[in-house]
This record gives structure tokens, sequence and C-alpha cells, in this order.
């Protein structure tokens, strides 16, 4: 994490940590500024060590570092060794108990420090002027600095990871997002595979059977449904390529998707087949977008390719009604029906699926004089 000497250079860190406490404090002993009494000795030297070798409890006990770090101040002033000042040996245990989160520890804990030197050198006759004035305001500026530079490293190393999170998190947001489009890509291009085949299979089917049965006793008929099958076919081939094109990245669109444009030839294929439809148009046609284009005109060719493989049905009638901000389709046929039950399969789950994602809906129905029905509900847009 960021904010603190990888770990394989902590010990390296705390070494040189302790080097400088060692030195600041043997050197202050050394110089013994105010002629003490008990001068410098081994006694003093080693409470420098003790405060050294805390430096290697810092990281893992900041707490006890800290209050022994103070305890041994304040043993070693009461036995009235060579001053060394607080702020020096107390800093990098006030800096790590800061860093660590334990900043009341810090704040309290130098405080008391400070109250305690300052009250036991007033009581010993020190100079007010230069204790109050100068020497307690030094030692508090720069305690409060370690402190501070600590609290500031750790609200660092916060927001630092906070990042991490929320970039985590955007990753992961990312990914759901790409698997969910993956997803609806898959899905579409599974409607539109089976809506495509469905009908042109149904459609190269009717009219082989057809050219079979009279290919002796009416060769026009059979040529005329040969060539309807193979337009058929051709028809398949073109929307395939489109499909596959949309799956290779890069590849570019051999043209636009179907629309009702495009429903001439749709009810042509289906007629040729042998079934008589009517087609009636109520309302103001508008543009629709080209999501809503190609879904209206899928839901009339599953509902056709429907008719000519399932209802044994001899006419159907398509209606388009242009309403206020959707357009009702209403595909209706004087077949078998649905026996009191809705077909299953999956022309009418992709219909339902399609319409869905545009906040559209479908309803089927069989009814009491027989045939089938399905109406769907197409939203608007229209473009000036």
């Amino acid at each position: 994490m960021r904010g603190e000497p990888p770990a394989g250079r902590e010990p390296m860190v705390d070494t040189s940590l302790a080097m400088l406490v060692l030195v600041v404090v043997g050197t202050a002993i050394t110089a013994d500024v105010g002629n003490t009494s008990a001068g410098p000795g081994v006694a003093a030297y080693a409470f420098g060590a003790l405060l050294a070798v805390l430096m290697f409890a810092r990281r893992r006990w900041p707490v006890v570092t800290l209050l022994l770090t103070a305890m041994t101040l304040i043993v070693y002033y009461r036995l009235s060794y060579p001053p060394i000042g607080l702020a020096a040996p107390a800093a990098a245990a006030l800096y790590s108990a800061a860093e660590q989160g334990k900043l009341r520890w810090s704040i309290g804990t130098a405080g008391a420090l400070l109250v305690i030197s300052t009250t036991q050198r007033i009581l010993e006759g020190d100079d007010l002027a230069y204790l109050l004035g100068f020497e307690t305001g030094t030692s508090a500026g720069l305690m409060a600095a370690a402190i501070a530079l600590g609290d500031g490293v750790r609200a660092r190393r916060g927001w630092r990871a906070e990042l991490a999170r929320q970039s985590h998190a955007a990753r992961l947001e990312r990914e759901r997002e790409s698997a969910r489009r993956v997803e609806q890509e898959r899905l579409r291009i599974a409607r539109d595979l089976h809506d495509l085949m469905a009908h042109t299979v149904s459609v190269i089917s009717l009219h082989t059977d057809v050219a079979r049965e009279s290919l002796r006793d009416d060769p026009e008929v059979a040529e005329r449904s040969l060539a309807a099958a193979r337009s058929a076919c051709s028809d398949v081939s073109r929307e395939l390529r489109l499909t596959l094109g949309a799956l290779r990245a890069g590849d570019p669109d051999d043209g636009p998707a179907p629309g009702l444009d495009r429903l001439d030839g749709l009810v042509a294929t289906a007629a040729a087949a042998g079934l008589d439809i009517d087609v009636r148009t109520s309302g103001r046609p508008v543009r629709l977008s080209a999501i809503s284009d190609a879904t209206a005109y899928r839901v009339v060719q599953e509902s056709l390719s429907n008719v000519l493989r399932h209802a044994d049905a001899r006419t159907v009638r398509v209606d388009l009604d242009y309403g206020a901000g959707e357009l009702l389709l209403r595909v209706s046929d004087d077949g078998r029906g649905a026996g009191g039950a809705e077909p299953l399969g999956w022309g009418l789950t992709g219909m339902r699926e399609r319409l869905a994602l545009l906040g559209g809906g479908l309803r089927t129905s069989s009814p009491a004089q027989g045939g089938f029905v399905v109406e769907a509900s197409v939203p608007l847009e229209e473009h000036s």
C-alpha cells in the first residue's frame, strides 16, 4: 500500500530511525548543556539506547511504544540526567501512533509530557521566560508537527485505499455491464436467426412441396414455386451475411436491418406459399426508429411463419394501427388456433423479448370462432 515503505524496506527504515535517535540523544547527553549534577554516564546513554530500541516496536505496538517512550523520558529526567529535550526522542513514537490511527493517544501523551516536564522544571526554578517562551513552545510545535505528519500520512493512505476500492468497484461494474451487453447481443442474434430461419425454412418447405406435387401435372406452377424457394434462399443468405458481419469486429454493414418498408415482399413471399393475406393500415403512418421498425417487421414475419407452419390456415389479416405514441400490430388467421393453450416454442418468446426491450407488449388469443390472433404494441418515435 502506498504511503509506507515496502515490507522489505521496513527493517532498514527502522534501523535508520533508531540510529538517528541514538545519535541525537547521545549528542545531547554528551553536550550536557545543563551541567547537571549527575553528569553524562553509562546509565544516561543506556536510556538513549532504550529509546532507540523502541523504534523497532513502533509499527506493531504503536501505543505501547509511545507510552514506554514517555515513561522512559519521565524516569530519565527524574534521575537528573543531562537534558535531551522531549520532541526529538518522542517524535517517531508520536508519528507512528498517529499514522496508525491512534491520534488521541498521540495528542494525550504529548500533552502529558509537556505538562509534566514544564511543571517539574518550574518547581526546579528554571527561568520562566526561557522555559515558557521558547523551549516549551518549540517542543510543542515539533510534537504537533510529528503528530500532524503521521495523521496526514494515514489520511492519504486511506484516501488512496478508497480510490483503489472505487476503481475496483468501477472495474467490476464495467465488467458486469459488458457481460450484460454481450448477453443482450447474444439473445438479439439468437432471436434474429430464429425468426429468419423459421420463416425462410417454412416458405421453402411449402414451395418445394407444391413443386413436387405439380412437377408433372403443372410444370409452370412447379417452376414458380421453385423460383420462390430460390428467392427465399437469396433473402436468407443476405440476412445471414448481415448477422455474421455484426459478429465480426470491424466488418462493414452490408445494409440496414429489415423494416416495414419490406413488408410487401414479406407478404408476397407468404402469399406465394398459398396464403390469402389482407394488409390494412389505419391512422397516420410515421417513421419508426430503426429498432422499432425492425421489431415490427420481425413480429409480422414470425406471426406469418407460425401461420405457415402450424395454423393450417387459408387467410390472414394484418392490421397496422398508428395511434398516439404506439403502433398496434394485429395478425389474425382462420386456422385451427392454439386449442386453448398458447403454442410452445421460441418464436413468441423472442417477440416478447424484442417488444419488452422497447417498452411494448405482446398478447395472443384463440377466438371462439377459430384461428389465432397475435397483437403487439410497438412504441413510436416520430422523426421530422
